[in-house]
């Protein structure tokens, strides 16, 4: 079938989706947490799951809508700073998961990107600033924890 609006659409043009696209990050303090968070997204939902570890004996199977991937980021298989030697910290995997997939999936700007981030407060802190003050999404885009 024609569809005029996709006559001018070329590889050089940029497609802009509209639709909602979801970043949900946990660690293992908040697993149950992140089940409830994915059980209530719509089925058709889109996006990209990061969850931190600290042992591979921690990943388990996560019921999510069929278009969300998830990503198991075990810290006792990553290093920590580097140059340091040091061994990952909690919430470093996850926050250095969110900046590469903010800087690739949110290249033009945060569009109508939601973000459900759980777990420690490390985590929790950098992957919020990281989203509202460097990728400029809105405060309310951003659900997380308050720890007041």
């Amino acid at each position: 079938m024609y569809r005029p609006d996709h006559a001018a659409h070329t590889a050089d043009t940029a497609h802009h989706d509209d639709r909602v696209q979801f970043l949900v990050v946990a660690d293992e303090t908040s697993l149950a947490e992140v089940e409830a968070e994915l059980a209530l997204l719509p089925l058709c939902a889109r996006g990209r799951v990061f969850v931190e570890v600290g042992e591979p004996s921690q990943v388990s199977a996560l019921a999510t809508p069929i278009r969300m991937t998830v990503t198991w980021l075990v810290r006792s298989r990553r290093s920590g700073r580097p140059g340091t030697g040091e061994r990952c910290a909690p919430g470093e995997a996850a926050l250095r998961a969110v900046r590469a997939w903010s800087a690739e999936m949110l290249c033009d700007g945060p569009g109508a990107t939601r973000a459900i981030v759980t777990g420690g407060f490390d985590l929790v802190a950098g992957v919020g600033e990281h989203l509202r003050d460097t990728v400029g999404m809105a405060p309310e885009a951003v659900t997380a924890p308050s720890f007041g």
